[in-house]
C-alpha cells in the first residue's frame, strides 16, 4: 500500500506547538513509509478563517524544514487542496446521503434548539438533538421550508445515526489498538452540512480523505470521541476508513493540556525568542515518541529514516521549556561563529545596540564577543541583555546591587578598590594571570574570590550575569572599565 498522509489544519489561528508536532509526526510517517505528505486547508469555518493563518502555516513549516509533496500552493493530482474550493463535492455527497435515507434536512431554529438544551439541562438529561425533523411528514417538511424561506434561513443537514443505540462501532488504531464504542455514545444526529452550505469537519474529512487517497489519519487523542461518528460516516458513504493513529496529548508540566497559560506556544513566538528550527524539531519529536532510551539528538533527515509509528507513546507527552532550552543551547553551540553572527545580528539591531549596517568598531566588538557568549546562550534573544554593556554604558544607580549576599556596604569599598588596582596593574596580563592575582588577593583579604569579583562585575557590566569578565574588559578597553569602577566606588561612598 502506497502511504499518503496529510496535515490538514484549520486556518483560524497561528501554528502552535501541538499542531506542529502533529504535522511533524505525519511528515515523518510519510517519509519513513516512502510515501506522500500533503497539505490540505480545512477552511469550512469561513467566519474565522484568515489569509494570515494560511501564510503562517506555510512560513512555519518551511522554517522547520517540513516540506510537502502536494498542496494548495503547488497543486497535485487530487486537488483542490482547499476545502472551500470543494464546495460542490460536499453538496453532491450530502444529497446522495439524503436520497439514501442516511441524512435529512433540519429546519429547527436556534431558539428551539436553545429551549431544548435548557429543558434537557433542567431534567438532567444528556444534551443532544431530539431528532425532531427526522420524522417529519412530506407536508410538514414543505411547511417548514416555506417558513424558512420567509425568514431568510436555510436548513442544515443532519446525519441519521443508526437507531439501534447498542450497535457497536470498532475503531482500529495503530497506537491504541481496537477501540469499541456504542452508537449511544454519539450525540444524536450531528450536523454535517451547516446553514451556509459548508460541511462540518466530520463529513468533509471523510469525503476528502477518501478522494485524496489518504491511507493514515494521524491526529490528537482529543479527536478520539469523534472517531465512532467518522467510522459511521465512511460506512454510510460506502468508503473504506483510513488507518487511524490518535496521538497522545501534549501537556504542560502541571499535567494540564498545553495552552497559552503555559507561555507563548505559537511557533512564531518561539522563533522570535530565538529558538532554532533544528532544536524545535528535535525536541518536539521526543514529546510522545522515542527511538530508544539513550539517543537524544536527531537531524530531521535522521528522523525521516528512523521514525516508526510503533514507537509512539500512549501516555501524554510533557512539554518542558527547560528541556527545549537545553536542546536550543546545544544547537547554538554547534554553529560556526559566522553563522551565529548572522543569527544574532537582528537582535542587536532591534535593541539599537549597533547600527544597520554596523560600524567597523561595532563589527570588531561583535566578532570578539561571539566566542564569549556562545557557550552561555539558551536562546538568541539572550544576547542583547548579555552584551549591552559592550556597546552602551550601563550605570549602576542602586548601590545595594553591588553588595554580595550576606555582606555589607562597608565591605564593598575595599573589594572594589582592590579589584580596580588589580585590573589597572594587569592591563597587559593574560586572563589566567589575572585570575591568579584575584585569587591571591581574596585569600589575603580573607574573603571569597566571588565577593571580590561580584561588585566589580556589576560595576562594569551592570549585571551579575555577563560573559567572562576579564575577556570583556580587554574587549571594551581598560580605561572604560576603570571609569565605571571608579563611579561605583563613589556611589557606595555616598551611600554610607
Amino acid at each position: 500500500m502506497s502511504v499518503r498522509i496529510r496535515y490538514a489544519p484549520s486556518p483560524t489561528g497561528l501554528q502552535h506547538i501541538g499542531g506542529v508536532r502533529t504535522a511533524l509526526f505525519e511528515y515523518l510517517a510519510a517519509k519513513a513509509g516512502k510515501g506522500v505528505f500533503y497539505l490540505r486547508i480545512e477552511d469550512t469555518d469561513q467566519a474565522r478563517s484568515s489569509a494570515e493563518s494560511i501564510n503562517d502555516l506555510y512560513e512555519t513549516l518551511r522554517w522547520l524544514g517540513i516540506t510537502w509533496d502536494e498542496g494548495p500552493d503547488i497543486g497535485g493530482p487530487y486537488g483542490p487542496y482547499i476545502q472551500s474550493e470543494r464546495f460542490e463535492i460536499y453538496q453532491q455527497h450530502a444529497r446522495r446521503l439524503i436520497e439514501e435515507g442516511k441524512a435529512y434536512y433540519c429546519y429547527c431554529s436556534e431558539a428551539r434548539l436553545n429551549d431544548l438544551r435548557s429543558l434537557q439541562e433542567k431534567n438532567k438529561q444528556s444534551i443532544g438533538y431530539d431528532r425532531h425533523c427526522r420524522y417529519l411528514s412530506r407536508e410538514e417538511r414543505e411547511k417548514a421550508e416555506e417558513v424558512l424561506a420567509k425568514e431568510g434561513r436555510k436548513p442544515v443537514i443532519r446525519f441519521a445515526l443508526p437507531e439501534n443505540d447498542s450497535e457497536r462501532i470498532v475503531i482500529e488504531d495503530v497506537l491504541l489498538g481496537e477501540v469499541k464504542r456504542k452508537v449511544k455514545d454519539i450525540n444524536p444526529d450531528p450536523v454535517i452540512i451547516k446553514s451556509d452550505g459548508f460541511p462540518t469537519y466530520h463529513l468533509a474529512h471523510a469525503i476528502d480523505d477518501t478522494l485524496m487517497k489518504t491511507t493514515h489519519v494521524i491526529r490528537g487523542q482529543e479527536w478520539l470521541p469523534s472517531a465512532p461518528l467518522h467510522v459511521l460516516l465512511f460506512k454510510a458513504l460506502g468508503y473504506q476508513a483510513p488507518v487511524y493513529v490518535h496521538l497522545p496529548m501534549v501537556m504542560g508540566k502541571d499535567g494540564q493540556k498545553l495552552s497559552k497559560r503555559h507561555g507563548d506556544t505559537a511557533v512564531r513566538d518561539f522563533r522570535k525568542a530565538g529558538y532554532l528550527p533544528e532544536a524545535i524539531v528535535n525536541y518536539i519529536s521526543q514529546v510522545g515518541w522515542s527511538y530508544d532510551d539513550k539517543r537524544e539528538f536527531f537531524t530531521l533527515k535522521e528522523l525521516e529514516e528512523c521514525f516508526s509509528m510503533e514507537k509512539l507513546n500512549k501516555a501524554p507527552g510533557v512539554f518542558d521549556y527547560k528541556k527545549l532550552d537545553w536542546y536550543n543551547g546545544h544547537y547554538i553551540r554547534q554553529k560556526s561563529e559566522g553563522e551565529l553572527k548572522t543569527l544574532i545580528m537582528p537582535y542587536l539591531i532591534d535593541h539599537a545596540l549597533v547600527a544597520d549596517p554596523p560600524s567597523a568598531q561595532e563589527e570588531r566588538i561583535i566578532a570578539a564577543m561571539i566566542p564569549l557568549v556562545q557557550p552561555r546562550l539558551k536562546v538568541l534573544s539572550d544576547v542583547p541583555g548579555l552584551v549591552r554593556f559592550l556597546f552602551q554604558d550601563v550605570p549602576v544607580t542602586d548601590p545595594a546591587l553591588l553588595v554580595p549576599k550576606n555582606c555589607t556596604m562597608t565591605d564593598v569599598i575595599p573589594w572594589l578598590q582592590k579589584g580596580r588596582d588589580l585590573l589597572a596593574a594587569g592591563s597587559q596580563s593574560s586572563v589566567e594571570e589575572l585570575e591568579q592575582e584575584f585569587e591571591k588577593a581574596a585569600q589575603a583579604m580573607d574573603t571569597k574570590t566571588g565577593n571580590l569579583m561580584m561588585p566589580l562585575r556589576v560595576s562594569i557590566t551592570g549585571s551579575t550575569m555577563s560573559p567572562p569578565l576579564f575577556e570583556s574588559v580587554k574587549l571594551m578597553g581598560i580605561g572604560e572599565a576603570l571609569r565605571r569602577v571608579d563611579r561605583s566606588i563613589e556611589l557606595v561612598k555616598q551611600s554610607l
